[in-house]
């Protein structure tokens, strides 16, 4: 019996009807289906009944996640699901969801696509971020999109290296360390180069530099980017990675590096990546 699990964003599919409907009809034809809402605030009332299950009992021995929501829920599951190589199938319920294979109309093709003994399955490299203070890792974490680091007030002064020589140094808001999957977002918006998601490199773009001389840099995937903030004095910085939050210090240095990891997205459609460019960015 196949097991799949549904993680459906309540704030995006309200009431869960769209995954109370997927669900129905996987059930129908014979699989074993669990429902994991991911964001759900413990002071409101569940949409399912009972106790919502974890999430990492959910997935194991699964053979398919399936995601309801928009891309910031899809970089949240991709974690999890990558550690416990589970393949992920994702319907966009948010506004571009640029990253989102199927449409929430497209629930034929979700359910027939599902139903399938094997799947094509697209390999996304992920990056391995780890924070060093004092010698010591204070902080790790894993990322499909990218590894920001900005100023929460005032311009920082920011040195980056691969594999221990100088790249660049400027002051300015920030810097983003992104895959070729997260260089059609915030490093886009930067000015940095759309590369193919299926690529293997490492992209580098500084944000808002103050220096015409930084400029964004592509990178092998072997590369070790580590990222210096200088005299941060009573300037406040901060880590986000796929968007979560950790506030740096004086001293912090961060090392990130192509991760063992890969995210492993289900294709359901011929669309090549062109026609998404086109499609979700083009207007």
């Amino acid at each position: 019996m196949k097991k799949i699990v549904l993680c459906p964003n309540p704030l995006r599919d309200e009431g869960l009807r769209e995954t109370q409907t997927v669900r129905r009809r996987l059930e129908e034809a014979g699989c074993r289906v669990t429902i994991c809402p991911m964001f759900t605030d413990p002071e409101e009332s569940s949409p399912l009944p009972g106790t919502v299950p974890d999430l990492g009992a959910a997935m194991e021995g699964a053979d398919l996640l399936i995601c309801f929501g928009g891309d910031g829920t899809i970089l949240h599951l991709a974690r999890a699901a990558a550690k416990r190589f589970l393949p992920v199938l994702t319907v966009n319920m948010g506004n571009k969801g640029f990253m989102a294979e199927l449409e929430h109309e497209d629930l034929d093709v979700l359910v027939k696509t599902a139903l399938q003994e094997t799947y094509t399955i697209e390999e996304r490299m992920m990056l391995d971020v780890t924070v060093e203070r004092d010698g010591q890792t204070v902080y790790s974490d894993c990322a499909l999109n990218d590894v920001v680091v900005t100023g929460m007030s005032k311009i920082l002064d920011i040195t980056v290296y691969g594999d221990g020589e100088k790249i660049s140094a400027f002051s300015g808001d920030g810097i983003i360390v992104c895959t070729p999957t997260g260089s059609t977002a915030y490093s886009m918006s930067a000015g940095g180069p759309i590369v193919e998601p299926q690529a293997e490199n490492i992209i580098i773009t500084p944000v808002c530099a103050h220096a015409l001389i930084a400029k964004c840099f592509v990178l092998a995937p072997v590369r070790t980017v580590t990222v210096e903030t200088g005299n941060l004095r009573s300037k406040l910085a901060d880590l986000a990675v796929d968007g979560g939050s950790f506030r740096l210090m004086e001293g912090d240095v961060i090392h990130t590096q192509k991760s063992n990891y890969v995210t492993r997205l289900v294709k359901a459609t011929g669309k090549s990546f062109y026609e998404i460019v086109n499609d979700k960015l083009g207007d």
